[in-house]
């Protein structure tokens, strides 16, 4: 009886432990909504992905207005870098330039012509030319601007005011001694004005030459 007890008993428990089991194993899967981890994963890619450029938003430069008289500047015309290098970009620019500072030197010598001025002041007038004109003649010796018509009519006149205000220099110095016949007739006052007048003619057609040529 003692055993049949105990057998009984063992075979309850057995039914106990196989329930429980089928409890954990058949049990429906709603039951474990909600369990476990609750929350946000972190994002772990983010570190790998290429950065994207960033948008930059272009300056902007104010528009000139060139209508504006703000804007605008004047011209340096009297500028000699100005006219060499802009105005006249060709090979004869320097060479018109320095023809041009000719001029007012041929200018100031016809007015003391025609004014009659002392023998000093038309020597030195010639004497400051006649440098000029050798400098200007040793530049532009070996090169084209050599077979000009105006290069040659400068170095003309070059020697034509030389021996003129030559001739008014000796004649100034040695009119009181000299007769006016013969060699002598050279220093004579209507001789000196005769070449003068020669010498103005001169000046005043290569002027126009030197005029022409810019």
């Amino acid at each position: 009886m003692r055993e049949c007890r105990l057998f009984y008993i063992l075979i309850f428990l057995s039914v106990l432990a196989v329930g429980n089991f089928s409890c954990y194993v058949f049990a429906r899967p709603e039951s474990f909504d909600g369990k476990g981890y609750v929350g946000t994963l972190p994002y772990l890619t983010r570190e790998y992905e290429a950065d994207e450029p960033k948008q930059t938003t272009p300056e902007k430069i104010p528009s000139k207005d060139f209508n504006s008289e703000n804007e605008l500047k004047p011209v340096p015309r009297d500028n000699p870098a100005f006219v060499n290098i802009i105005l006249k970009s060709d090979k004869t620019s320097q060479y018109v330039n320095d023809l041009n500072e000719f001029i007012p030197m041929l200018e100031s010598i016809y007015d003391l012509i025609e004014d009659n001025s002392n023998v000093q002041i038309f020597n030195a007038k010639v004497y400051y030319f006649n440098k000029s004109a050798d400098y200007f003649r040793d530049k532009y010796m070996n090169k084209p601007e050599s077979q000009f018509v105006s290069y040659k009519r400068l170095m003309e006149l070059s020697m034509h005011a030389r021996s003129v205000a030559l001739l008014r220099n000796e004649a100034e110095k040695y009119n009181p001694y000299l007769a006016y016949g013969g060699s002598g007739y050279i220093y004579n006052p209507n001789s000196i004005t005769e070449q003068l007048g020669y010498l103005k003619d001169e000046i005043k057609q290569t002027i126009l030459i030197l005029k022409e040529s810019n």
